[in-house]
């Protein structure tokens, strides 16, 4: 009875359950989390370690899934947004420059160097450069190092969230005083400033560019699909090319830079995945052949990385912390906000969304206040979330990978 398609139901049904259950409470407990249980106790109980395997979802997810995946979050990253938020860049990137760096100074002295190696990586993002770790783990032989860099990237939310909310908190707190004291009011920049964050969440609007887009009708999602696989084959060529004084650079990285590159003169289309309506099930495969590398995880081995897990957290997020109060001492920018925007890289979209406009919606006793605080914490927060997940976590990988 058992075959390829019932593992893949199986493996369907852990995905629902932690989509159900994040839903249920608002992206605190996350979704990756929960299915990241389901399976590793399916796999102590009643699940074959070859599940995933059975389901044909890895040999899709580890090669044609990940670079379709890379090359599409460039096409949803707005560059005029970003240069219009460019205290966020700032403030992210010596944030996640904190993190790496003391973690790397401190977390040695305290675990073991690969562990570090390989978890840093995740918490500084999301699903790709868990991936990336996981594989270059397993390439090296280092299976325990490999186990680590998934259950990174499953509880780094669990940090990321409670903290980001007393940080919005604080700052929604700061800025109603001020509003209500009528020491400051919502300009059109302000509201212009909120719809284009919104837009950066969904498809772009249309825009005259190099390439002239494809006619309405001749653009079906198998066309918009062989645009990004053709993005994806060049990112793939330029990462086997071995540079001068600089080696090779990962086709991970190219992938994003091309896509934001083909993007920008109109060769691939704005938020491509959902456009082809490809994006949930190139991110259910990819979970999946990430998930299949916790078969190996025993409950001896579980209990033996979770001391090392909470350490690298905590050693990552002071660093985050000091860095991000350095520089916003010196933007002259808020704290809170500005710690709030590094901490994204802990969860990303839509979870940096979710809890700006939840924490928004709690503060808020008018529409018109709502309205206000979105204007001053949405944009950032989903800026922020690109620079952190979408694009310097990316980068960090590429690095990352090379130093076991």
């Amino acid at each position: 009875m058992y075959n390829f398609a019932l593992a893949f139901a199986i493996c369907a049904a852990a995905f629902i359950i932690g989509e159900v259950v994040s839903t249920l409470t608002k992206a605190w407990i996350p979704s990756v989390f929960v299915t990241a249980v389901v399976m590793l106790v399916g796999y102590w109980t009643v699940l074959p370690t070859t599940l995933v395997s059975d389901s044909m979802l890895i040999p899709f997810g580890s090669t044609i899934g990940i670079y379709l995946l890379i090359t599409h979050m460039g096409t949803v990253i707005s560059l005029k947004q970003l240069k219009e938020q460019w205290k966020t860049i700032v403030v992210c990137l010596v944030g996640l420059a904190g993190m790496c760096g003391l973690s790397l100074l401190v977390a040695p002295l305290i675990m073991d160097r690969e562990l570090v190696i390989a978890g840093l990586p995740p918490l500084t993002g999301g699903i790709v450069a868990a991936t990336l770790m996981r594989d270059a783990a397993m390439a090296a032989g280092l299976e325990k190092a490999a186990v680590f860099a998934i259950t990174m990237y499953c509880i780094q939310g669990f940090a990321g969230y409670p903290i980001t909310a007393v940080c919005l908190q604080a700052e929604g707190k700061r800025l109603l005083k001020e509003y209500r004291g009528g020491e400051t009011f919502m300009t059109d920049s302000d509201k212009a400033a909120v719809k284009a964050a919104e837009a950066a969440t969904s498809a772009s609007a249309a825009k005259k560019k190099l390439i002239p887009p494809i006619p309405q009708k001749f653009d079906s999602a198998v066309v918009v699909l062989i645009k990004l696989a053709i993005v994806g084959w060049l990112a793939t060529q330029l990462g086997s090319i071995v540079f001068p004084h600089i080696g090779k650079i990962s086709g991970a990285i190219w992938a994003l830079v091309l896509g934001i590159l083909f993007t920008t003169i109109g060769f691939l289309d704005a938020n491509s995945l959902n456009k082809a309506n490809s994006y949930g099930i190139i991110m259910f495969a990819l979970m999946m052949y990430v998930f299949d590398g916790l078969k190996d995880c025993t409950p001896d081995m579980l209990l033996d990385i979770i001391f090392p897990m909470v350490a690298l957290i905590v050693v990552g997020v002071i660093g985050m912390a000091i860095m991000s109060f350095i520089v916003a001492k010196i933007l002259r920018m808020s704290f809170p906000m500005a710690f709030a925007n590094g901490l994204t890289a802990l969860y990303g979209f839509p979870c940096d969304a979710i809890i700006t406009e939840s924490t928004c919606t709690a503060l808020a006793q008018t529409p018109e206040e709502k309205e206000y605080l979105m204007s001053k914490m949405f944009p950032s927060m989903i800026v922020g979330g690109f620079v952190t997940v979408t694009i310097t976590s990316v980068f960090i990988a590429g690095a990352f990978a090379t130093m076991f």
